[in-house]
């Protein structure tokens, strides 16, 4: 699934969460970090179950899925190799600075 899915699930959460327990949540977090979208997963069930509230379970299990489904698709670039590529942009992007005219 593409950050945009995840997007879209946890902004669904963020509503959910709102309704239910009054708390707000960051719905672009929840999407960008895994640690913080396990808090919220965490904390929607619980309170689903101390609630006994249906929907909550289920999404939080949509976003969990989606965050499982990642590393799987997402093709990893080392971080040296990361480093040198940005590295190379930035003196391939000064060297024009200046020279033109």
């Amino acid at each position: 699934m593409s950050e945009n899915d995840r997007l879209a699930i946890a902004a669904h959460l963020h509503v959910l969460l709102r309704r239910h327990t009054g708390r707000v949540t960051d719905t672009e977090w929840m999407a960008a970090n895994p640690e913080y979208a396990l808090a919220i997963i965490t904390f929607a069930r619980t309170h689903a179950q101390s609630h006994s509230v249906p929907e909550l379970p289920e999404w939080a299990a949509r976003l969990e899925a989606a965050w499982l489904e990642e590393p799987e698709t997402r093709q990893r670039v080392p971080l040296a190799q990361r480093a040198g590529d940005m590295l190379r942009q930035r003196l391939e992007e000064r060297k024009y600075v200046g020279r033109l005219r």
